[in-house]
């Protein structure tokens, strides 16, 4: 090479070497390090991630994995006694040493938050509007008609159809599908930047669910609105979110782009998290499902257990007659699990509180197990309520929070007066042992339980009387898709083992598909359609079946356009 060569090309890498590097968009959320303490306990270790602008990112776990943790600490919301460490930077801003004074004005303005229960979260004695007017100030317009104005246009943005009319109500008088649409509202009526939404659907039916997550990711996309979603549920994150973090016990397991986690997720926790989505995993139980079923059948006997016979029931509000159930008819064989599916208001709490003996209905017949219950006083009817149990929605407030488990437990035994007291310890202890619980938990109280713990309690609360029938009101609703799980096969368990029947109401299709034979498609008021799962989810006839089957979350379909966030894994385990 000739010098004037070797000069040139010199210059020219020099030249490349100092050449000016494309600066990387600064992100509009980073976290470094943040580790969070309650006292001397460490919730949260080590967690880092990046979100652009404009872009969403979900934090997804268990319960106890930390991830509303992490959310509050960003809006410095920890409650009394939490602490934060690491670094927090919003927009280029250090936020996490700042003053609760110097952070005040970024919360609410540049910093939205959407909670949980729409029903706790607002003030049950004052109307929507003046609830609203407070989010309003932080506009700094003093104009309290134009701020109403602007409420109103927000209520409208996200899909109210009469804003005046929400504007005037009280929180009770709204759906838990508007009241979510109110504080989405709220949060983004100062035009915030970043909006932090934790579990914003885990009350709702699933069509309201989907409604609720299109309404946040039309809103994000159209306002240029930076999405820091929490969920338990993989599905709804790899629909939602351009990325994931993946968290147990406060440390990251896996984080990255949602389509490879999502598809191909490396640590062991993210493959059970996504294992137990049911709408992922319908066959999961398909086996012990049906062994219990043939079970019974094999014992002969074609008798229906439940016989439910063009039932009527209606109801008088504000002078109005109101048609709760209109007309219904199931039968359910022994050994079997019927589930009644539709929205809040389709009928299917009405039904059953009517299968209970808690309501009459106006026309037609109830039978459990040959016994006629419609037409029956409650003191006719306890025998038949001795075979017949209930398993409530919520865990958290079926439990009295006085009482030891023990006592919980064996109620049930003392009001039938069964056995003598030795052998009600002993029932109480087989009772907890079919669903998985030792006895060294008779004497903690059901607050020092986990979630899954207290829902097993309350079934082992139903087993204990030795029941033919039980009804599961939503059983797993109010737990994380792993503690679901858990739930499921203990359910499916103690039928196969025990013979039971179960009634199975839900608005979650997906898990339906996993637990039930045969189906009850219920719409206000009325069956639309039945038949077994195989039926009811492989060819669905009607409309509105379709609907509810289109809302199920599927994964990372609804994901798969959204462009990729920017996130740095910090801290990873396995």
């Amino acid at each position: 090479m000739a010098a004037q060569d070797r000069l040139t090309a010199d210059t020219l890498t020099r030249a490349e070497l100092i050449a000016p590097v494309p600066l990387r968009p600064l992100p509009l959320l980073r976290v470094d390090g943040l580790s969070v303490c309650y006292g001397p306990h460490e919730v949260v270790t080590n967690v880092g991630f990046e979100l652009g602008r404009g872009e969403s990112l979900a934090l997804i776990g268990e319960s106890g994995s930390g991830k509303s943790t992490i959310a509050r600490a960003v809006l410095r919301l920890l409650p009394s006694g939490g602490h934060a460490t690491g670094r927090v930077a919003f927009d280029g801003q250090e936020v996490l040493g700042i003053s609760e004074r110097g952070f005040r004005p970024l919360r609410g303005r540049a910093i939205g938050f959407v909670p949980q229960d729409p029903a706790n979260s607002l003030n049950p004695v004052r109307t929507i509007g003046a609830q609203a007017q407070e989010a309003a100030a932080l506009l700094d317009e003093a104009d309290k008609a134009f701020r109403k104005q602007l409420i109103l246009e927000t209520f409208a943005e996200v899909g109210l159809d009469n804003p005046r009319r929400v504007y005037d109500s009280y929180p009770h008088q709204l759906s838990g599908g508007m009241l979510q649409r109110v504080l989405i509202g709220l949060a983004i009526l100062p035009r915030p930047a970043l909006l932090v939404a934790d579990e914003p659907t885990s009350a709702l039916d699933v069509t309201i669910q989907k409604r609720i997550l299109d309404l946040l990711t039309r809103l994000q996309h159209d306002l240029k609105i930076s999405l820091l979603l929490i969920t338990h549920d993989l599905a709804i994150a790899a629909e939602r979110a351009n990325a994931l973090v993946v968290l147990k016990d406060g440390v990251i397991h896996e984080a990255g782009r949602t389509a490879s986690v999502f598809s191909s997720p490396e640590s062991a926790y993210a493959r059970k998290l996504r294992a137990d989505v049911p709408a992922l995993n319908p066959d999961r139980y398909a086996a012990s499902r049906d062994r219990g079923f043939h079970a019974v059948k094999t014992g002969g006997g074609d008798t229906p257990k439940i016989d439910v016979g063009a039932v009527t029931k209606t109801f008088i509000v504000d002078g109005k007659t109101l048609t709760a159930v209109d007309d219904v008819s199931f039968i359910v064989p022994a050994g079997t699990t019927h589930a009644l599916v539709g929205e809040s208001g389709s009928g299917k709490t009405t039904a059953v509180r009517l299968l209970l003996g808690l309501e009459q209905p106006d026309t037609g017949t109830i039978s459990v197990a040959g016994e006629q219950i419609t037409g029956r006083s409650p003191e006719a009817l306890r025998a038949a309520w001795r075979h017949l149990q209930l398993v409530y929605q919520n865990p958290f407030t079926s439990l009295d929070p006085t009482w030891t488990i023990e006592r919980l437990v064996r109620e049930p035994l003392d009001r039938f007066r069964v056995g003598t007291s030795k052998e009600r310890v002993a029932r109480v202890r087989e009772a907890l042992a079919d669903v998985g619980l030792g006895g060294h938990l008779l004497s903690r109280k059901p607050g020092t339980l986990s979630g899954g713990q207290r829902q097993r309690v309350a079934i082992a609360r139903a087993l204990v009387l030795k029941p033919d029938v039980i009804v599961l009101d939503e059983p797993t609703s109010a737990l994380d898709v792993s503690v679901q799980a858990d739930i499921v096969e203990v359910l499916l368990s103690l039928q196969a083992n025990l013979g039971l029947t179960y009634v199975f109401l839900s608005h979650d299709l997906a898990l339906v598909r996993q637990l039930a034979h045969t189906v009850s498609v219920m719409h206000r008021g009325r069956i639309v359609e039945h038949g077994t799962v195989a039926e009811i989810f492989d060819n669905p006839q009607q409309p509105y079946t379709r609907s509810l089957l289109a809302s199920i979350p599927s994964g990372i379909a609804g994901a798969a356009h959204l462009p990729q966030a920017r996130l740095r894994l910090m801290a990873t385990a396995d």
